[in-house]
């Protein structure tokens, strides 16, 4: 099992952004996207096998957010307990979408090589994003 953890606030996959060059349109990540990625590359690449993985793979995926700031002391304890979660956006999967695109060619060839997930979205006082990685065949 491969794990690792990315410290810092968790960014979502943005909306690609569009433009148009030499009369042909180009899609592109956002900026803020796209610098997370290479945050998320580095931090695995510590922990990557020596060539990509090959075959069925499973994947867990902890996106821990700030705790709000508007939050009780109360309500901070109980967000921290995994008592209360985050339901706003952006949703799990966009953080998902973003991780599996910085691993590729990196911890697996492909991000279709996912066949199973697990995700889920808590508070901390320190956010980050916890990944477990596992090959299935």
């Amino acid at each position: 099992m491969i794990q690792f953890t990315v410290y810092g606030e968790p960014v979502a996959q943005g909306r690609p952004k569009f433009s148009t060059a030499g009369g042909f349109a180009k899609a592109y990540d956002p900026a803020k996207s796209r610098d997370y990625k290479d945050y998320v590359r580095l931090a695995a690449t510590e922990h990557a096998p020596e060539v990509p993985l090959e075959g069925p793979v499973g994947m867990v995926l902890t996106v821990y957010r700030s705790t709000p700031k508007s939050f009780s002391k109360k309500r901070a304890a109980m967000a921290e307990a995994g008592q209360i979660q985050p339901t706003s956006k952006p949703d799990v999967d966009n953080y998902l979408k973003g991780v599996k695109d910085a691993l590729k060619g990196i911890i697996w060839r492909d991000d279709s090589q996912v066949v199973e997930v697990f995700a889920r979205k808590r508070y901390s006082a320190r956010p980050r994003i916890e990944v477990k990685i596992k090959e299935l065949s």
